[in-house]
């Protein structure tokens, strides 16, 4: 697995300051409600972290970056975009739907050479982080489409969270919204992805390990755990 969760977004501005401590501590106790050791707890392992973590280290075998700048300077585009759906499958972050209307957009050599290039800058490139996304953004709203656009924050969000989840987190919108509801974090949420709702949302991972780093099982390995934090607060299945 990758090293220790690393966020480059400091503790600052009206963002960082806008919590509730009280919905933070009511938000870890829901979590220990299911998993009481925390991120230790095997139950946890299994039902949460374990699928996720299996399709990183499928990612990090197929398409680290060595392997995935082979396959490009070969131009195999379709057979990265091929895996890249595969191993994404394994998860089901992404709704059935999302992930048809990628398969349909990366058909195409074009849309498939569009897809790999941007993953790749996305994932390794150089430059900031800010561009880096903003062109990925760029690039989901220009792949060809049958019916909706490709573009969504779950799609924006997933391929980075598997193949680095040490760097990026996942977004599935209304899970987040209702945990940073519960957290007290004004996450800003705008339905079409950007890149400040994307700073809000790793902004949000930041606060989330600081304030779990220091209690006993909840050390974060990386964004997975926080991605699956976030899950148990905001989502349905977890209402009970």
């Amino acid at each position: 697995m990758s090293g220790a969760a690393f966020l480059s977004y400091p503790l600052a501005g009206p963002s960082a300051g806008n919590v509730n401590y009280l919905g933070a501590a009511r938000c870890r106790r829901r979590f220990e409600r299911f998993y009481p050791d925390g991120f230790i707890d095997h139950t946890y392992l299994v039902a949460e972290r374990a699928a996720k973590e299996r399709a990183h280290l499928e990612w990090r075998n197929e398409l680290g970056p060595a392997a995935f700048r082979k396959l490009l300077a070969r131009g195999e585009y379709r057979q990265i975009a091929d895996a890249a759906v595969r191993i994404e499958g394994r998860t089901q972050l992404l709704f059935s739907f999302e992930r048809m209307a990628l398969r349909d957009a990366v058909k195409t050599p074009a849309g498939a050479r569009l897809f790999a290039t941007e993953l790749y800058a996305l994932l390794w490139g150089g430059g900031s982080t800010q561009r880096r996304f903003q062109d990925w953004l760029l690039a989901l709203d220009d792949l060809p489409r049958r019916q909706a656009r490709v573009i969504s924050w779950p799609l924006a969000t997933v391929f980075g969270f598997i193949a680095r989840p040490e760097r990026h987190l996942f977004m599935k919108p209304r899970v987040t919204q209702r945990a940073a509801h519960a957290y007290g974090y004004d996450l800003g949420y705008e339905p079409r992805p950007s890149w400040d709702g994307y700073r809000a949302l790793q902004t949000f991972g930041t606060i989330i390990r600081r304030d779990l780093d220091r209690r006993p099982g909840f050390k974060a390995r990386d964004l997975i755990d926080i991605q699956s934090f976030i899950w148990v607060q905001g989502a349905a299945e977890y209402d009970c």
